[in-house]
């Protein structure tokens, strides 16, 4: 199906979420020109974007209405399914061309049900979850998954490029969001192995950073080594992504998992420890705190080490 180009200084852009992700996305596209109407539920969350020249809207409906696509970034399905098929979600104030995008990991089900619902309506609707966590949208190198129709994936090109470098048509709608769930359930394991492999090296009296130079850049390299295991030798456990999103997201790709007839032991692990490390206190602290749960377990303070 073909849409109308979208282009900076024409084309009035929507977003919904201005968290730890979705306020850096949201400021790359003011930075490339685009117009911008924005909500979040708490609006203080807004004022660096409205600073910027976005204009405010009071609802998921405002925005849609003032807007020719709106994208957005929230926390669970359920906030998924408010803010765009809600009494004053987003497709009750959409006109007949907009374009819908979730950039949230939800379930595919509901990425289905939403294009459903948007078709309609004359609406079109694109799932959207990216790869990359905060430091990813800052620096707008994100990975975008894509699931809708290809002809509208392809005419926000724009708005991809501005956000993100890895940019990849999956399929129909949900073909996005199943991508996703293959990403969190490649992190997901690592992450033990990541959070295993320094407090092995740490009890045996090395010096971390150090262990790192030689680990690194081999085939035990990953990106979340690289990235994550700085933050937790510096006891830096802010979060790039929240304890409590991953679990979620851990619990989706279960479930499909089991639609689908499929054992997934490792991450049925991982799921375990990672509600461990949320009924420890860590569920709004970054994924990397599965440290401090492991650590725990093994009788060491790891803050205090």
């Amino acid at each position: 199906m073909s849409i109308s180009a979208i282009v900076p200084g024409q084309t009035k852009l929507g977003w919904i979420g201005t968290g730890v992700m979705g306020s850096s996305m949201a400021g790359h596209l003011l930075s490339a020109g685009f117009s911008l109407t924005v909500y979040n539920r708490r609006k203080e969350k807004a004022e660096a974007l409205l600073s910027r020249g976005a204009a405010w809207g009071d609802s998921p409906a405002a925005v849609a209405k003032a807007s020719d696509v709106v994208f957005a970034i929230v926390g669970f399905p359920s906030d998924v399914r408010e803010v765009f098929l809600g009494k004053d979600g987003a497709l009750a104030g959409a006109k007949a061309g907009t374009v819908l995008v979730d950039m949230t990991t939800s379930e595919p089900s509901l990425a289905v049900e939403i294009a459903e619902a948007a078709k309609a309506k004359g609406v079109q609707s694109i799932d959207a979850p990216v790869s990359g966590g905060d430091v990813g949208a800052k620096e707008a190198r994100l990975s975008i998954m894509l699931g809708g129709d290809k002809a509208v994936v392809d005419a926000l090109a724009p708005c991809w490029n501005a956000m993100g470098k890895t940019i990849v048509h999956q399929g129909g709608p949900g073909a996005g969001q199943h991508t996703k769930m293959v990403n969190q359930i490649l992190i997901a394991t690592n992450m033990i192995g990541v959070c295993e492999a320094l407090l092995y090296g740490y009890k045996a009296g090395l010096d971390l950073p150090t262990v790192l130079q030689s680990v690194g850049s081999g085939a035990a390299g990953s990106w979340s080594l690289s990235n994550l295991g700085p933050r937790i030798m510096n006891n830096n456990f802010d979060p790039g992504f929240f304890v409590e999103h991953f679990i979620k997201d851990m619990g989706i790709a279960l479930d499909e998992s089991k639609r689908m007839g499929l054992s997934l032991p490792g991450l049925a692990l991982s799921h375990q420890l990672y509600l461990a490390v949320k009924a420890q206190g860590h569920g709004r602290d970054g994924t990397h705190s599965l440290e401090l749960a492991l650590a725990k377990m093994a009788g060491i303070d790891w803050k205090k080490r």
